[in-house]
């Protein structure tokens, strides 16, 4: 007895402070509940509208209800600390509502408040700040202007988040409220690093050119040899989503490169990591010269000596190396060279100093000599003289290239040589443009000719006549990867950063190289069919040598004999030039020709179409990125015609047609393209990852489909359709780009209604609606219903079991298909055993829906798929969707969704 009036005082007790709490609480947070509109009760409004997806009147009420309120503000603030459904990633009411708030504003600046009451209202919205995601943090920063805040008090907010462990907050709070000159970089980054938030500290750091070069500093610290990282990471221990796999000095050093790259600092900076990438330079020349042996000895010394430098410590980790891969011998003549002292040397190298000079040169000699004989022998030789081959330096001489090479209806040969780039940082400078004619090659000294132009007034004069050159169309101009030549080419001389935009009648013999590699005939010479040498028998037949790739694979397919390529790794900047070289870079530039003119005389005996000439002359090379430029200038007409988008011709781009108008097939290696495209109400077949490419024409031509498809299939696919039907898309951006790359170049208008208007399983368009009490009854039936499955109408289901929606596409999570119903919905259910069906025996997975489900109140109605019997329900993948693709949806009218 005693004990249950002590209970029942508790809970009188319990009762009275908690209505004493929600009296307080109204009077406090919602004064402006007694003058003008309760925001609650506004907020309970929106939230009903949200629910049913009425966005043009949710957007009315708001404004209505702002107007309404007297402190907009404080009743925005009253909205969010009683509801938390913007605390999650996404579109939420949240966001809509303060979005539209901010616009409100601009609209009635009268609304802004200032002083005292402006200092309550920022204090309250700092604590909001600290749980919301990044999307909402510029909105409320700009509507309680709190960049006029008081910046110590602001700091000291950022403090405490920080030591509350939310490093992420406090970094985005401080990026957006511009606080990093006053914060301690080093302390604010290395808890994001350890959580491999490298993206975020790049942020934090992005503005401040000063705040860069400490972070660099800092980060190269870390790479010190003798520095122990866990110093570093015991600071931290019980960090949440710590990834110490990921925090090493690999993933530093190349983080500090990326950043040295994106803000262009002085690589000086960082030595440490400097030095560590010259040391992996090092070992990568040791693997190529002596693991390979794909280098020359005058090559390997070339870049050794460029590496090292005056570096002692590089000097002596090479010393080391050169024990573990040749001998004492040579590590002694290396040590010489250098002028290292000898207490440096290790043990022994000091003693064959002096005994082996003599020695080694004479054996170097005579390999050179069996090298030479090898390479008559096995390798493409230059049919020209020497004599013809010219190399220029001053202006003078390349005047009288020009007028030889400025002469319509001749084929050049065109190729480029720089240093390599490894162990650099940015882009590699041109050293040598090769240019060869029917009878003899023109070497131009890049450098040089740069040099001259500065000192003799002449800057833009080669700039001139490599771009009438390269915008001749009489001029048939050939090469092997042109795309990156000409890029190479704009990063050394800026003045020809559009050559490539402006090329005409160029040929590209690497789109020729890939028609041959997927050619299945034999290869012919002469009339005589020739078997391609594997590798293997590369080897056997020549000794151990690399199997042959590029474009010297291509000149042993079409002349017979392979390119040496041993000088393509030299130090093409290093003058002068040895005489290897030279007739190295001459070769790489005539040979193109007597490739041209083989396969043009009879394309047939390798497996090429009859007209090579007019299929390639006036195409410049189309690698991804060129041939996204294309697609930009060919669109298709909605009556199936193809026009050229310019700015003078804006009629003929093709009329807006909606995704229930558009059908494509999606080649197999496109599958997340093709899901985000039904995702937004397109008809969409896809191959399956088995099924050959031209599986995709036979499908266009019979359903009057658009062939999506990437690289090589184009040039295949798009001569079995019509003018149009097919369309390349960027293989290396993802696939929410390269949906909007499709939608835009088809001018594709989609509305909040298409959105899952498809299956996302089957490509269905019809929907089943069923309440969420009539769905209980049916999971609960089902689950009564005895066996795993029962017989008779569940073979159907055992044939292709239940997925759940987590399993399935990404859009299926969540999601809300069939807002605006497609057709007539079938009125029926039957149910035998634990099965459902349709009428037209289409079985419903209801086994698949997770149990909590059913209890959530917003999901009131259910969309099942007529075809697959797929289950979806109402969930927040609808919000991220219209988030990724607002540039090209239309929100006209009222969406009724």
């Amino acid at each position: 007895m005693a004990r249950g009036r002590e209970r029942r005082a508790a809970s009188a007790t319990l009762w009275w402070q908690w209505n004493s709490a929600d009296i307080t609480q109204q009077i406090t947070t919602s004064p402006s509940s007694f003058r003008g509109q309760d925001p609650l009760l506004l907020l309970k409004t929106l939230q009903l509208l949200w629910t049913k997806k009425e966005m043009k009147k949710l957007k009315e009420e708001i404004r209505r209800g702002f107007a309404g309120l007297e402190d907009p503000l404080a009743g925005l603030l009253d909205m969010l600390e009683s509801s938390s459904d913007w605390k999650g990633k996404g579109h939420s009411l949240g966001y809509y509502i303060t979005t539209e708030l901010q616009l409100w504003i601009k609209e009635h600046p009268a609304v802004q408040q200032s002083g005292i009451k402006l200092k309550k209202l920022q204090a309250r919205v700092l604590r909001i700040l600290a749980q919301c995601p990044a999307n909402l943090l510029g909105p409320l920063i700009s509507i309680y202007q709190l960049h006029t805040a008081d910046r110590n008090y602001l700091l000291g907010h950022v403090s405490h988040l920080y030591h509350k462990g939310d490093y992420k907050e406090a970094a985005l709070l401080s990026i957006k409220l511009k606080l990093q000159p006053d914060q301690d970089v080093e302390k604010m980054c290395t808890p994001l690093l350890l959580q491999d938030k490298t993206n975020l500290v790049e942020d934090y750091v992005g503005e401040y050119p000063e705040l860069q070069s400490k972070l660099l500093q800092i980060l190269d610290m870390w790479c010190e040899p003798g520095f122990n990282i866990r110093d570093i990471t015991r600071q931290y221990q019980g960090l949440s989503r710590y990834k110490p796999d990921k925090f090493n000095r690999k993933m530093l050093s190349k983080l500090v490169f990326r950043l040295l790259d994106r803000f262009n600092v002085d690589p000086a900076l960082c030595p440490n990591v400097i030095n560590q990438r010259h040391l992996r330079t090092l070992n990568y020349l040791f693997y190529k010269r002596f693991v390979e042996k794909t280098m020359t000895q005058e090559n390997w010394t070339d870049h050794v000596q460029s590496t090292v430098g005056e570096n002692r410590w590089l000097q002596g980790h090479l010393i080391q190396l050169l024990i573990s891969y040749c001998d004492l011998k040579t590590a002694a003549r290396w040590a010489q060279c250098c002028n290292l002292p000898k207490e440096m040397l290790p043990y022994g190298v000091a003693d064959e100093l002096q005994k082996l000079q003599i020695q080694e040169r004479v054996e170097e000699a005579t390999k050179a000599d069996n090298y030479e004989e090898s390479k008559k022998k096995d390798y493409y030789q230059l049919p020209i003289p020497r004599a013809n081959i010219h190399f220029l330096q001053t202006w003078e001489e390349t005047l009288q290239c020009w007028e030889k090479v400025l002469r319509p209806g001749q084929v050049v040969g065109i190729d480029m040589e720089w240093r390599p780039s490894f162990g650099m940082v940015g882009k590699p400078r041109v050293s040598l443009l090769q240019i060869a004619l029917n009878d003899e090659v023109f070497l131009l000294d890049l450098p040089r000719l740069l040099e001259h132009a500065e000192t003799e007034g002449g800057k833009e004069k080669l700039p001139h006549f490599i771009q009438m050159l390269y915008s001749d169309a009489a001029i048939t101009k050939l090469g092997y990867g042109m795309s990156g030549d000409l890029s190479s080419l704009a990063a050394t001389w800026p003045a020809l950063k559009d050559t490539d935009k402006q090329a005409q009648g160029v040929v590209d013999l690497l789109t020729v190289d890939k028609q041959l590699q997927k050619s299945s005939i034999d290869w012919k010479k002469g009339g005589r069919k020739v078997d391609v040498l594997s590798p293997e028998q590369n080897n056997e037949d020549r000794g151990f040598r690399q199997p042959e790739k590029g474009l010297s694979l291509l000149v042993q397919h079409v002349l017979g004999k392979p390119l040496d390529k041993t000088e393509q790794l030299s130090n093409w900047e290093k003058r002068p030039l040895r005489e290897e070289q030279i007739l190295y870079a001459a070769s790489d530039a005539y040979c193109l020709l007597e490739i041209y003119e083989k396969l043009c005389k009879d394309p047939a005996s390798f497996g090429l179409s009859s007209d090579l000439t007019a299929s390639l002359v006036g195409k410049s090379s189309i690698k991804p990125r060129a041939k996204k430029q294309l697609n930009k200038q060919e669109v298709l007409s909605p009556s199936g015609q193809q026009c050229k988008g310019s700015k003078k011709e804006t009629s003929c781009c093709p009329a807006p047609i909606s995704p229930k108008e558009f059908s494509v097939v999606c080649d197999n290696m496109l599958q997340g393209l093709g899901r985000y495209l039904r995702c937004l109400g397109v008809d969409v077949q896809m191959l399956e990852n088995e099924d050959d490419h031209r599986k995709a024409a036979e499908i266009a031509r019979q359903e009057g489909r658009v062939i999506l498809t990437s690289g090589l299939p184009y040039q295949t696919l798009q001569s079995q359709v019509a003018e149009g039907r097919c369309f390349s898309v960027n293989c290396s951006e993802k696939a929410k780009e390269q949906a909007l790359q499709v939608l835009k170049h088809f001018n594709v208008q989609v509305s909040l209604a298409d959105i899952f208007s498809r299956c996302q399983v089957c490509n269905c368009d019809k929907y089943l609606k069923i309440s969420r009490e009539r769905m209980r009854q049916l999971v609960e039936g089902s689950r009564q219903a005895p066996g795993d499955g029962g017989a008779g109408c569940l073979a159907r289901s055992k044939e292709k079991p239940s997925q759940s929606c987590d399993a399935a596409m990404p859009a299926c999570n969540a999601a809300q298909p069939g807002y605006t119903l497609h057709s007539e919905w079938p009125e029926g259910l039957d149910q035998c055993g634990a099965s459902i069906a349709l009428a037209g025996g289409t079985v419903l997975q209801v086994a698949a829906i997770p149990p909590g489900v059913l209890d959530k109140p917003v999901v009131t109605d259910f969309y099942c798929c007529t075809r697959c019997g797929k289950v979806f329900w109402e969930g927040s993948h609808f919000g991220r969707v219209v988030s990724q693709f607002q540039d090209v949806l239309v929100t006209a009218g009222d969406e009724h969704l």
